[in-house]
């Protein structure tokens, strides 16, 4: 077995001081009701710092932006009883020794009307679009893209008074940033449309806004990705040329950490070269990254929820690890064997990788 010493060495940036670089991937839960992280939530993240994690991202919260959530069991990061459960959940964090920070996810066009706890709200979009072809509702206004900013950056500014170690912004999957990302979805003629450099400012908008509301101290981290959830073949940039392009506005506008998603870490991000997604991002940033999908499994999120058991897989540690060793990326985000081995980084770091479980779709609805 290929040695895994690379993924237990301190990471430092800012005010960020990690004890290893093993970061638990925000996966939603919806074990939140009423939007308030409870008792179970708080216990349920615990577990994974005392099995050492180096880095709790949350599930994604919703922003102080009432269009943002569809679930009213996906609890919200705004709203005075949904923060005192989240201060329970850092306090409980904390007490394991754990570092935790919220991510910001708003749903918008992907949340439908009606749904959510505020059903009478409009949802979100940039040009109503909820993918290519399907118009569902009207473009937003100026005033709209200014409130949703607003929105980001004072549920980030609840999180750097409450004592969490960061935030992180997801921009990914098809939800709202992403939305502006995407030529797919946004196809606004103004500053927020067009160009590959004009999709990102909506995003840059945000970044910027967190950053002056937290300081320069507070790591802001920024998920992103290629794939969609309306389309898994979609792709932003089609040449390091084009990434090169789209990272640069996020990257001067603030991104302490580019979170980089993608369904098999594995897998080249383009022809002629063996690196994935966050190799080229860092290569092309020279900021830190951190990788994920399928880490340590055989079968990436969607074809383990069709199939068998997802098993573990020593054969992906050891690639993982030759990565990284070459510098590819800083951080590794685990997600699913995190749901059913709490306990993954220790064992891990013991050498007893052998004895963890696989994963299996029915530990969506099991909540240790």
């Amino acid at each position: 077995m290929v040695s895994t010493d690379l993924l237990f060495e301190p990471f430092r940036l800012k005010g960020l001081s990690l004890p290893n670089r093993i970061v638990m991937a925000p996966m939603t839960r919806s074990r939140s009701p009423e939007q308030v992280p409870n008792d179970d939530v708080a216990a349920y993240y615990r577990r994974r710092a005392e099995g050492g994690v180096g880095l709790i991202l949350t599930e994604g919260t919703s922003p102080e932006h009432l269009s943002a959530s569809n679930d009213t069991n996906v609890p919200a990061f705004f709203g005075e009883e949904s923060l005192k459960g989240w201060a329970n959940v850092l306090k409980d964090v904390k007490a394991a020794g754990g570092h935790i920070m919220p991510q910001l996810w708003h749903l918008g066009v992907v949340r439908h009307k009606g749904a959510g706890p505020y059903p009478d709200q409009r949802s979100m979009s940039p040009s109503g679009l909820a993918k290519p072809g399907k118009q569902v509702t009207e473009p937003m206004t100026s005033k709209e893209i200014d409130e949703v900013v607003e929105g980001f950056a004072t549920s980030a500014g609840y999180a750097k008074d409450m004592g969490f170690d960061g935030v992180e912004i997801h921009g990914a999957h098809g939800y709202i940033v992403d939305q502006f990302f995407w030529d797919g979805t946004n196809v606004r003629e103004d500053a927020f449309g067009g160009t590959l450099e004009k999709r990102t400012q909506f995003a840059a908008e945000i970044v910027r806004a967190v950053r002056a509301r937290v300081g320069e101290e507070f790591p802001i981290l920024l998920r992103f990705s290629q794939w969609k959830q309306q389309d898994y073949a979609a792709r932003l940039a089609h040449t390091p040329q084009e990434l090169e392009r789209f990272l640069k506005p996020l990257s001067d506008a603030g991104v302490d950490i580019f979170h980089c998603s993608t369904r098999r870490f594995w897998e080249p991000e383009f022809d002629g070269s063996d690196m994935n997604l966050a190799g080229w991002t860092k290569k092309l940033t020279g900021k830190p990254t951190v990788t994920v999908g399928s880490v340590s499994l055989n079968l990436d999120f969607i074809t383990s929820f069709a199939m068998q058991p997802t098993e573990m897989q020593a054969g992906n540690i050891e690639r993982l690890m030759e990565m990284m060793a070459r510098g590819d990326f800083d951080l590794v985000a685990v997600g699913r064997a995190l749901l059913v081995n709490p306990d993954w980084a220790n064992k891990v770091r013991e050498g007893r990788a052998a004895e963890l479980k696989p994963f299996v779709p029915e530990s969506l609805g099991v909540y240790f």
